[in-house]
């Protein structure tokens, strides 16, 4: 899963700790997901997205296979 989690971060000022206290994690946790190394739970997409004021879409996206049907895409 890729995601837009430092770049939104950066743009409203806050650190890694910041933003990982935010949602209930460390911040180890955190520099994970903003390289995608780390897949997080629902629940903690959106707690990172409601901290950034930003929607899943805004934030987080998987990259579609290629070559994938219409139906593997969905």
């Amino acid at each position: 899963m890729e995601n837009h989690v430092k770049k939104f971060r950066i743009e409203k000022n806050l650190s890694q700790k910041e933003l990982a206290d935010y949602a209930g994690i460390t911040r180890q946790t955190l520099s994970l997901i903003e390289k995608s190394e780390y897949n997080p739970s629902l629940k903690l997409c959106l707690q990172l997205c409601y901290a950034l004021n930003k929607t899943l879409d805004d934030v987080f996206w998987i990259e579609q296979l290629e070559g994938a049907t219409e139906n593997e895409k969905n």
